[in-house]
């Protein structure tokens, strides 16, 4: 796997290398107070850097009228399935991270990071993950405990391909309009807060519809703002979504993304009528960039395939 982080300007690399001692710091405080001996054990095996980092092309312009900024994307690799649980090893890295880049301004770009153990990983790529073929086609190795090498991916036959692209867009798509319907519905009727959450949820299943379609991989995370990044990865048209430049607009994004919890179980949780229009409207627009760019895809998997495969209606 590639070490050399050339490409990259100097403070980026100083960046990384910060973001790398926060990471071992705080795995290592989430390890301390553990007496099993899985946990003594424990260990990151590998932290590779991918997307637009590590093969070039970030975009870094927060100051411009879309206010777009590339994130650094990382894939942790642990030694034991148990310490891929976010909230008992990774909560209070992800805050780290956030205040170092908000409040302390240590950190100038956002990070993202998704854990998996070496099995995960490779089970990825003998399935023919485009995800994970990426990552280990262009990552880049901040840390290696040791040198295993990841497994040679196993691309899927075209119709393979074509055939598990299609299962995904016919299952997720219709799942995210019939949120939206459902969205609606409470609006109309004044449910405030439970059209936030029905709104969170078609937002959540458009993104999750064009990462399965274009790289047969997801996280499992409800959390928005990442999901957000992971798929702007994929086509900048999923960043003319969510306009960015207004404080009250980024404001607005993050009640959608608070609702997954606070909608149902906070009495402190309020967003109006005029908030949720506005963020219904952008989820319309994230839709149709959603249809349009798997529709692509597809039409590419189908050019590829030599053949039409029959669909469901969405």
């Amino acid at each position: 796997m590639k070490t050399d982080l050339d490409h990259l300007p100097a403070n980026k690399q100083r960046e990384l290398d910060r973001v790398k001692q926060i990471i071992f710091e705080e795995f290592e405080d989430a390890l301390a107070l553990g007496t099993m001996n899985w946990k003594k054990k424990g260990r990151i095996d590998k932290i590779i850097l991918y997307g637009s980092y590590a093969r070039g092309g970030w975009v870094d312009e927060p100051h411009t009228a879309k206010g777009y900024r590339s994130d650094f994307d990382l894939l942790i690799i642990v030694n034991d399935k148990r310490l891929t649980e976010k909230v008992d090893f990774w909560l209070k890295l992800d805050d780290r991270l956030i205040r170092e880049l908000a409040i302390d301004k240590t950190l100038h770009t956002p990070v993202n990071f998704i854990v998996h153990t070496l099995q995960e990983v490779n089970d990825g790529l003998a399935h023919g993950r485009y995800f994970f073929m990426d990552v280990a086609k262009d990552g880049i190795a901040l840390h290696e405990y040791d040198e295993k090498a990841l497994h040679t991916p196993k691309p899927k036959t075209p119709e393979q391909a074509l055939a598990m692209a299609r299962e995904y867009f016919d299952e997720w798509y219709p799942s995210a309009m019939r949120a939206h319907v459902n969205f609606d519905d409470d609006l109309k009727r004044g449910w405030y807060k439970e059209s936030a959450f029905m709104l969170h949820q078609a937002t959540e299943r458009l993104y999750h519809c064009v990462l399965l379609v274009c790289t047969f991989y997801t996280p499992h995370v409800h959390n928005l703002a990442f999901l957000r990044t992971q798929a702007e990865r994929i086509d900048m048209r999923l960043v003319d979504a969510w306009p960015r430049e207004l404080r009250e607009d980024r404001a607005r994004f993050e009640k959608l993304k608070e609702a997954y919890v606070k909608a149902r179980y906070s009495k402190h949780y309020r967003i109006t009528e005029v908030e949720l229009r506005w963020l219904g409207r952008c989820v319309e627009e994230l839709g149709r960039a959603v249809h349009a760019i798997c529709s692509e895809r597809l039409a590419e998997l189908e050019a590829t395939a030599g053949l039409r495969l029959p669909r469901t209606s969405a």
